[in-house]
């Protein structure tokens, strides 16, 4: 049995008992009898495309797996109205949980509403930490933005950059805000942020970000926000023919390998397979045995760094679709 394998099996194990002992105090709540855990939980992510949010889809889905529950995965596409909807839906459909990321907290706030009116526990997960406990969320997944984005600035810092450049993706998202923010932060620096079309259209964000490198060759160091759009700033850093150091949020096997060719300084890695498979497991303990996670504050899956020195080792993981 590999490590992974192992801890899945303690997780499941320990969380399975406590739902399934839980069902059998609560049935007149659930209908769920001992040994009989029949939960239906909504995830409901603004983006389903791209490789962060496949992690966050298989983590769900082995949490669901894991633990018997009815898995209903929705995605909004980038439409925060569409999520709200989604979230109202949820409602009618009388699910037992709905886990939300909540990249515009206002946009879905009235939806989450009408789920805690409705007596369905609702967690939020990814980003709008900050934003969770007014929501009325039991509980949060996910990492501190602002600190992740302060850290990563610092790391560029030091590594000798004097000019720092922000590259967003998804201009609306609070926590690609405030990654952008703590960047800055922490960069000490000069730095400037630039918003780009994203991942919807990777051709149009190279073409940005070089004309912004060619712009201002004072620039000398370049944070992207989501691993597809570190390729593609890997190739207008070169088409721009600028020495400028590049890192980037979240991975991928490109960014792996670009970080093994030097290509890429590091990567911030949030743990997005935790952010779909804690909260199954959280709404579902909340459920079956009134339990509550993390006393107000977010359950934090980063940031943690990728380099050199431990990316032949992550490699294997993302592989599995794990990281």
């Amino acid at each position: 049995m590999t490590a992974r394998a192992g801890l899945q099996r303690v997780v499941a194990g320990v969380a399975a008992g406590a739902l399934v002992l839980g069902a059998a105090g609560c049935a007149t709540e659930s209908d769920a009898t001992a040994g009989d855990y029949r939960a239906r939980i909504a995830v409901i992510t603004e983006w389903d495309g791209g490789s962060f949010w496949a992690v966050v889809k298989q983590g769900a889905q082995r949490a669901a797996d894991d633990l018997g529950v009815e898995l209903k995965y929705n995605t909004a596409d980038g439409d925060h109205e569409r999520q709200a909807q989604l979230i109202a839906s949820a409602v009618t459909d009388k699910v037992d949980g709905i886990a939300v990321s909540a990249a515009d907290p206002d946009a879905i706030q009235d939806a989450v509403e009408q789920a805690r009116a409705a007596g369905i526990p609702v967690v939020t997960l990814n980003s709008g930490a900050e934003k969770s406990g007014a929501l009325g969320a039991v509980a949060h997944v996910g990492q501190t933005e602002t600190v992740a984005g302060t850290r990563a600035g610092d790391r560029l810092a030091r590594a000798g950059g004097k000019k720092l450049l922000c590259v967003n993706g998804e201009g609306g998202n609070i926590g690609q805000v405030q990654r952008c923010q703590g960047a800055q932060q922490g960069f000490g620096g000069q730095s400037e942020t630039i918003n780009v079309k994203g991942v919807a259209d990777i051709a149009t964000t190279l073409s940005e970000i070089e004309s912004k490198l060619r712009a201002d060759p004072r620039i000398d160091s370049v944070l992207t926000l989501n691993p597809d759009i570190a390729v593609a700033a890997r190739e207008a850093i070169t088409s721009a023919g600028v020495t400028a150091k590049l890192a980037t949020f979240d991975l991928s096997a490109d960014v792996l390998t670009a970080i093994e060719q030097g290509d890429i300084e590091f990567a911030v890695d949030q743990q997005p397979y935790l952010q779909g498979y804690l909260p199954i497991v959280f709404l579902g303990l909340f459920r079956t045995n009134a339990n509550l996670v993390g006393g107000g504050d977010p359950v934090l899956t980063g940031p943690a760094f990728v380099d050199r020195s431990n990316a032949a080792t992550v490699r294997k993981l993302v592989e599995q679709g794990t990281r």
